[in-house]
């Protein structure tokens, strides 16, 4: 059996639609890790704002020994 035009032409586009599909593949896991690099920095950023005015609190209502 010979391979004709259209099974070559076929074949190309679907190695080109596979490499598409690793293409976007790695995009997505690449731009995971840096959703989840940016929510840690955001969830990082909310501890220590709320840490610092919990114990700002704290000392403000600390009452002086009589």
């Amino acid at each position: 059996m010979q391979i004709q035009t259209v099974q070559i032409v076929a074949g190309l586009v679907a190695a080109i639609a596979f490499i598409i599909a690793f293409i976007s593949a790695g995009v997505a896991v690449i731009s995971a890790v840096f959703a989840l690099i940016g929510a840690s920095a955001i969830a990082w950023l909310v501890y220590t704002v709320a840490k610092r005015m919990l114990l700002h609190r704290a000392e403000r209502n600390v009452t002086p020994a009589a």
